[in-house]
């Protein structure tokens, strides 16, 4: 969390590196796992007021939030008797919001190219 991230158009993507970032990316995978993520971009919750929020049964909330945790997207902290969760940190609502801007770009019709827009 004290490093510099430097990737960008010309960094390599290696093997590994491309397996890491496809299991990362699986976090997105499952419209249920998106929306607690969207959920928790807005705040800390516990399972309870998230299975609310996005109409999940709470075993399913704590099944999906234990993937979430795994692949780093997540975390716990108890308080008392309930756990409460959050956002790993501000890159996974920064990803989040990239997904739902390029949802939007694609809804759009946009067919502008990557490289006419930075002409």
């Amino acid at each position: 969390m004290g490093f510099a991230h430097h990737a960008g158009p010309g960094t390599p993507v290696t093997t590994a590196d491309a397996r890491h970032v496809a299991r990362v990316m699986s976090a997105l995978a499952t419209p249920s796992r998106v929306r607690i993520l969207a959920r928790l971009r807005e705040g800390a919750s516990t399972v309870g007021e998230l299975a609310l929020a996005v109409e999940m049964e709470q075993p399913a909330v704590s099944h999906q939030l234990r993937i979430l945790r795994d692949l780093g997207f997540v975390l716990g902290n108890r308080n008392g008797r309930h756990v409460i969760y959050g956002l790993y940190d501000s890159h996974v609502a920064a990803l989040l919001d990239e997904a739902l801007r390029h949802i939007e770009h694609l809804r759009a019709g946009d067919t502008t190219t990557p490289t006419e827009e930075h002409a």
